[in-house]
């Protein structure tokens, strides 16, 4: 993600039109931030009532639609393993860079008509989403049982002595097979057919009749016998199935990318949508009707927090008719139409976070 992740979406009410607050504004965050205008078509507002619901509804979707797209993009940086060089290619929306779509915002007529009600366009975002979800858990769900079984196979093939797949291992010429007395066992000592860092592997031919008493033997001496046998079928069944997982995988990697890329995108876009119908809901309630208010986007670094919040202030405080201070801890007796931010903390402007570090646990 970019280095600097974090914008801060606020509005304010138009001073004689909303150009001239986005002037206004930018003017005192010279040097501060820059400053970008988000664009809001005109919504249908709808009453009261609706606003009211929508603010708590739409602050709930917001999370979500948050937590899925930081889960795809996990999930990506999960699925491409040793191809990490491509995960920002990967990671876009409409093939731009997040942070330039987000500074330059276009409402998405197509999917998110703007004829319809508030509260149809938080329902199909939801839909859209939930459905996003629901398809993420199915395929990853399926590729991470091919890999899984794939992992488990080679380290069958690659562990110690003691549990590893013995198979590639030994020859035929090792045992003794298709005789009614005798029979071979293979033998883990603690540091010969094979060694590795820790163990040798011998083989032992014996009457039938005396394994189990062998086996007892070895165990008091620290020794394992494992139960193996050798068949040329299951030997050639077991790289088969190694194979056809590793083709199985390899199959599904490039359809499970794009798909990964694609649904990223639009659940991204969906985000965004999200934070500009929670801007719009809010500011109506803020700052009354008609519709007359400027939706800004500021890119704050850290040494410039306290600095734009102060300017802000400064810049706002008298929107705060009751006087409340733009930092004021004990906010649980307001009653505040429309306030949505968590209790502790509330602005004379509407105020929200967008962070970009997407890839953060």
């Amino acid at each position: 993600m970019s280095v600097s992740s974090e914008y801060w979406l606020i509005s304010a009410p138009g001073d004689k039109t909303p150009q001239q607050t986005y002037v206004n504004l930018k003017g005192r965050m010279t040097g501060l931030s820059p400053v970008f205008q988000l664009h809001i078509p005109e919504l249908k507002v709808g009453t009261l009532d609706t606003l009211v619901g929508l603010s708590d509804d739409l602050g709930k979707l917001d999370a979500f639609v948050e937590s899925v797209t930081r889960k795809l993009a996990h999930y990506m940086v999960d699925v491409l393993e040793e191809h990490q060089d491509r995960i920002m290619e990967n990671l876009l929306a409409n093939g731009q860079e997040l942070s330039n779509f987000v500074t330059k915002f276009q409402w998405d007529t197509a999917k998110y008509p703007i004829k319809q009600s508030l509260r149809n366009l938080t329902e199909i975002i939801s839909k859209q989403v939930n459905q996003i979800e629901h398809d993420l858990k199915t395929k990853s769900s399926a590729f991470n049982t091919i890999r899984g079984n794939l992992a488990t196979l080679e380290r069958k093939k690659t562990g110690s002595l003691l549990t590893r797949n013995l198979g590639e291992l030994v020859q035929k010429d090792d045992f003794v097979l298709d005789s009614e007395y005798l029979t071979t066992q293979l033998v883990v000592v603690p540091r010969l057919v094979h060694e590795d860092n820790e163990h040798g592997l011998f083989t032992v031919t014996l009457f039938k009749k005396v394994v189990d008493e062998f086996k007892h033997h070895a165990r008091e001496k620290k020794f394992l016998v494992r139960d193996f046998v050798y068949d040329e079928q299951a030997l050639e069944a077991g790289k088969n199935e190694i194979t056809k997982l590793e083709s199985d995988k390899k199959k599904q990697f490039g359809p499970l990318v794009r798909w990964l890329r694609v649904n990223f995108s639009d659940c991204f876009i969906a985000w965004i949508h999200v934070k500009a119908l929670r801007v719009f809901v809010e500011s109506v309630l803020r700052y009354g009707l008609p519709v007359n208010f400027q939706a800004m986007l500021l890119q704050p670094s850290k040494k410039t927090h306290k600095r734009i919040k102060d300017a802000l202030n400064s810049c706002y405080q008298h929107l705060d008719n009751q006087g409340f201070s733009s930092t004021m801890h004990d906010t649980q007796n307001l009653d505040i139409p429309g306030l949505s931010l968590p209790q502790q903390e509330y602005y004379p402007y509407v105020f929200y976070q967008i962070k970009l570090d997407l890839l953060e646990r």
